[in-house]
């Protein structure tokens, strides 16, 4: 079973967990989330697609991300997410962190803070290995072809982290 540490209001944790997707969080207290923006050196970047078996938002494009686990770090949760997605060693010394947005959903449950990151690094397409349950292909897309995606409707937050692209 997976745990989520719990957050109030101030993005301090409470001592408290609740178990992964099982969203019963009061308002003013939130899980932790984390996205990883993988950007190629050339300014290219890395996006995935959504498995169709996904209940929110299949075949949509996205970064990578989810959720922190208990006791785990914004920053070792990002780590831990991209390499699992995306099959590529990221390492801190290549991780930026650029802000945090947060979510309020009230009376369902589930409001979360999203910290976003940015990874600059080498790696050719030979070097992304899908993790398949999660990621159904890869694009190493440029800004303008990742705008078009986002006006077709189908590239996940992207409006809520754009700026992490420029």
């Amino acid at each position: 079973m997976e745990l989520w540490d719990i957050y109030d209001k101030n993005k301090q944790v409470t001592g408290r967990t609740m178990e992964r997707n099982k969203f019963n969080l009061k308002d003013d207290e939130y899980h932790l989330t984390v996205l990883g923006v993988v950007r190629r050196t050339d300014g290219k970047y890395l996006i995935t697609q959504r498995v169709m078996t996904k209940a929110w938002a299949p075949g949509w494009w996205e970064v990578s991300g989810g959720a922190a686990q208990a006791g785990e770090s914004s920053e070792d949760a990002v780590i831990r997410e991209v390499t699992e997605e995306t099959g590529l060693a990221v390492t801190k010394n290549q991780c930026e962190y650029l802000f945090t947005y947060h979510r309020e959903n009230p009376g369902e449950g589930d409001n979360y803070f999203v910290d976003v990151y940015r990874f600059t690094l080498d790696f050719t397409e030979d070097d992304v290995k899908n993790q398949e349950a999660e990621t159904l292909g890869f694009k190493i897309a440029t800004l303008d072809e990742i705008r078009e995606i986002a006006a077709q409707g189908i590239f996940l937050h992207y409006d809520s982290i754009k700026e992490a692209f420029e």
